[in-house]
């Protein structure tokens, strides 16, 4: 579904390279997660996927055709894009939040507005909030309005950009299961941008480990568990474990 050959791009006229010689494929179907230090050119590579960012070199093909083959504006309206800030325009309604890119795909009214209502239940919400301001909702409940108007038009693929970071942990968990349940339920191929390794294996069929703009590993949560030649790859994907046994450790000592 998603092809990068060959992949680069760089800043500052190319004093900072964000992402170098990224080659990745995900198959249809996959929930890959990409973790990594800040910095390390994660969002630059999911921003080249939908062209929000154009590389330097190499290029991004979608289900085959190369994404340059199609305006910028189209592409983006056929891939879903959760953003890290939410993003919700704050002077529209819920509803108006959600059909917006159906709205601009041409879509007709009628058929906008059952979209609409079919998404805020979908995401869990009531259908009353539909006429409220995105200042009216939690984080949680905006999120989730970001996603039902990521997922408007119909799209095959689902980018998350950090979706849940800035929430607290139980409304975050509980997204992250809304997210794979609807990544199961709409058969999508989702890219999630992530630096909470333990997120990314309880979510993920697979993982991308990225420093310094290059991937360095690349497997499925159980074969990165079980070692990687890189140090600093072992020692990442080790966190989880790590924190299950001070928590373990804590439970004992306080006891029943």
């Amino acid at each position: 579904m998603i092809t990068l050959e060959s992949v680069s791009k760089s800043f500052d006229g190319g004093a900072t390279h964000a992402i170098r010689d990224i080659t990745l494929e995900v198959a249809t179907g996959t929930f890959l997660a990409v973790v990594g230090d800040s910095g390390s050119g994660k969002t630059t590579l999911l921003k080249t996927i939908n062209r929000l960012i154009e590389p330097d070199a190499g290029r991004v093909l979608i289900d085959g055709e190369p994404a340059r083959a199609v305006p910028a504006h189209d592409l983006r309206r056929r891939i879903g894009y959760v953003f890290q800030g939410i993003g919700l325009f704050p002077h529209m309604s819920i509803a108006e939040n959600i059909g917006i890119t159906p709205r601009l795909c041409g879509w007709p009214a009628a058929a906008i507005r059952a979209r609409v209502a079919e998404l805020i239940d979908l995401v869990s919400l009531p259908r009353a909030y539909l006429v409220r301001l995105p200042t009216e909702l939690s984080g949680g409940q905006r999120q989730r309005v970001g996603l039902a108007r990521a997922l408007a038009a119909r799209p095959g693929i689902l980018l998350m950009d950090e979706p849940f970071g800035a929430l607290d942990p139980i409304t975050r968990d509980a997204l992250g299961t809304s997210c794979r349940q609807l990544h199961e339920r709409l058969q999508l191929t989702t890219i999630m941008v992530t630096h909470d390794v333990l997120e990314a294996v309880l979510l993920a069929d697979r993982i991308v480990v990225m420093r310094q703009g290059r991937i360095v590993a690349d497997g499925e949560p159980h074969a990165l568990f079980t070692g990687h030649p890189d140090p600093a790859v072992r020692t990442l994907m080790d966190m989880p474990r790590r924190q299950a046994a001070r928590v373990r450790a804590l439970l004992e000592e306080r006891g029943p």
